[in-house]
């Protein structure tokens, strides 16, 4: 599917800042990179607090909406709030997850309006359009990263630029929507890539059909709609550990396919089916669908219970055809159960995930598995100070020489919680962490915490060692199938301010000093020569919406 016409409206309608600048002085290559290369990232703001997907898309009153958006989330988002602010019971049945920064992205995004309630007295009569303009600037200071060959300063300035509008009620049962957005970068020392580049995009363009209540209604009389969506869609889902649109990278998943949802947020059950397939990030070009891809599945959410967990059975599924483009043929699949909730109110919260992989990878078989699990304690203090543990494991291949491999498929989730400095993802890990998160005042928030990481097997790879070299580091080696470099990765402190600066202006900054562990600081000595044992990461992060 191609959207010239989409382009050239991208790059009319996209905020385009610093636009008498140059790009990096690096030549913008046209080598493809695929999404499943890269390691993902988190929201920029964490997971985004649910009070603010409330204003995003608060129910409608005494107007001709339904109070549904696009994805129905205007209920689920009073909802949200109700049931984290604690100010009076829900009339829904979603409560929110309390662990740490595993909120998926509200759909719309969040920096999407109803035009009606954007404050604008023109507008108050147009309940049919959502609209959002949104810009993120952000500066990193970079040193001795473990993810690059050459080990020296780095201080890139990373622009984004996203531009959203979506039809809805109007034309019932017919809705839509398309984003734009643009992605660079400027003053880096490295290479460009798909990571930070990826020019006057069209990250969502699809049509979808609303069948309001069609599915009937749930025990709370709440309407239970039928939607179907085909074309091109950027989002998250789950704890998005495993689909996600990677919000703290600058540039983001897509994909291209269809997509059926079963009831809304907000009720007892809900069905999420899809059949995709994944877009191709291009640097300067239009992105293309990967065509020999397939990523489908479905996820069952479970809320009858929710007051005290809410249960979200899945299976996701992974085929690669390699006979057109030489590469090996795939065929995963992932049966899986996330569950996560409260215990009444003691403030004690928990999440777990559960996941079985099996199928073929090239000549292979494949194995692997991965389990996750966060327990929470929240302080009854005006600050809200939550406490948590967690510990996470994604299985490394065991043996290089047999015929199995055991190495988890990350699929297309985002990676930062595993580290601020997006040196570890979701595969060949085992990670304890503690964290530590309060909110001194209304538009303050503030986390941190200390984690520790091991390669689950000392005989595969850590996957972002040298990244910036190809998927396997290029010619420096992040694999060590003797196993003699050890398997101790590092460890590393981290600390995250978030602040309102006015309605319409969000700003973050954060730091993380992580130390390299024997494998790091072997594999470092093996390909350059020297390793400095660690590296330090801080940046300021701006971010305007129009609305």
């Amino acid at each position: 599917m191609k959207f010239y016409l989409g382009t050239v409206v991208a790059f009319a309608l996209t905020i385009l800042p610093w636009s008498g600048a140059q790009a990096d002085a690096n030549t913008i290559g046209t080598e493809k990179f695929k999404m499943t290369e890269q390691e993902s990232g988190l929201a920029q703001n964490g997971a985004a607090p649910v009070e603010e997907k409330e204003k995003a898309h608060p129910p409608e009153a005494g107007s001709k909406s339904d109070g549904n958006t696009l994805a129905g989330n205007a209920a689920a988002g009073k909802t949200a709030a109700a049931a984290t602010k604690g100010e009076k019971k829900s009339t829904g049945y979603f409560r929110p997850s309390s662990s740490y920064s595993t909120q998926p992205e509200s759909d719309p995004p969040r920096y999407v309006r109803t035009l009606s309630k954007t404050g604008i007295e023109a507008f108050k009569d147009i309940y049919w359009l959502d609209v959002g303009i949104d810009h993120r600037t952000r500066y990193e200071f970079r040193s001795n990263d473990i993810r690059r060959t050459e080990l020296r300063l780095d201080q890139p300035f990373l622009l984004r630029s996203r531009a959203y509008f979506g039809i809805r009620e109007i034309f019932d049962p017919l809705r839509g929507a398309v984003e734009f957005q643009d992605s660079r970068r400027y003053n880096g020392h490295f290479p460009p890539d798909d990571r930070d580049f990826n020019e006057h995009e069209l990250i969502q363009a699809y049509a979808e059909l609303y069948l309001k209540g069609a599915l009937g209604q749930d025990d709370l009389k709440q309407e239970r709609p039928l939607r179907l969506r085909a074309g091109r869609m950027a989002y998250e889902a789950l704890d998005r550990r495993l689909i996600g649109r990677n919000e703290w990278r600058n540039t983001t998943n897509t994909f291209e396919g269809f997509r059926i949802n079963l009831g809304q947020e907000v009720n007892d059950w809900e069905g999420d089916l899809w059949a995709y397939q994944p877009v191709q990030r291009l640097l300067t070009e239009f992105d293309e669908r990967i065509e020999n891809q397939w990523f489908y599945g479905g996820i069952a959410h479970w809320r009858k219970w929710s007051d005290f967990i809410t249960l979200q059975p899945y299976y996701m599924g992974l085929t690669q055809d390699g006979s057109k483009t030489g590469e090996i043929d795939r065929h995963i699949h992932s049966p899986a159960l996330r569950g996560y909730g409260k215990i009444g109110d003691t403030g004690l919260d928990f999440d777990f995930n559960l996941i079985y992989q099996f199928g073929r990878n090239g000549t292979q078989e494949h194995q692997a598995y991965a389990h996750i699990t966060e327990l929470g304690y929240t302080l009854k203090h005006a600050w809200k100070p939550r406490i948590s543990a967690f510990y996470g494991y994604a299985s490394g291949d065991r043996n290089p020489n047999d015929n199995v491999n055991n190495r988890f498929e990350r699929f297309f989730g985002f990676s930062r919680p595993w580290s601020a400095d997006d040196y570890i993802v979701f595969e060949n890990i085992k990670s304890p962490k503690i964290k530590l998160e309060f909110q001194p005042f209304k538009d303050l928030r503030i986390d941190g915490g200390y984690s520790w990481y091991w390669l689950a097997s000392d005989t595969d790879r850590l996957n972002n060692l040298f990244r910036s070299n190809g998927s396997n580091g290029g010619g420096f080696s992040n694999r060590d199938a003797t196993g003699s470099s050890g398997d101790f990765i590092g460890h590393n402190f981290d600390i995250r301010a978030r602040y309102k600066l006015a309605k319409h202006i969000n700003t973050t900054i954060g730091y993380s000093h992580f130390t390299s562990g024997e494998f790091v600081r072997n594999r470092q000595i093996a390909a350059l020569g020297r390793s400095p044992g660690n590296s330090d990461f801080f940046y300021v992060e701006v971010v305007l919406s129009a609305f």
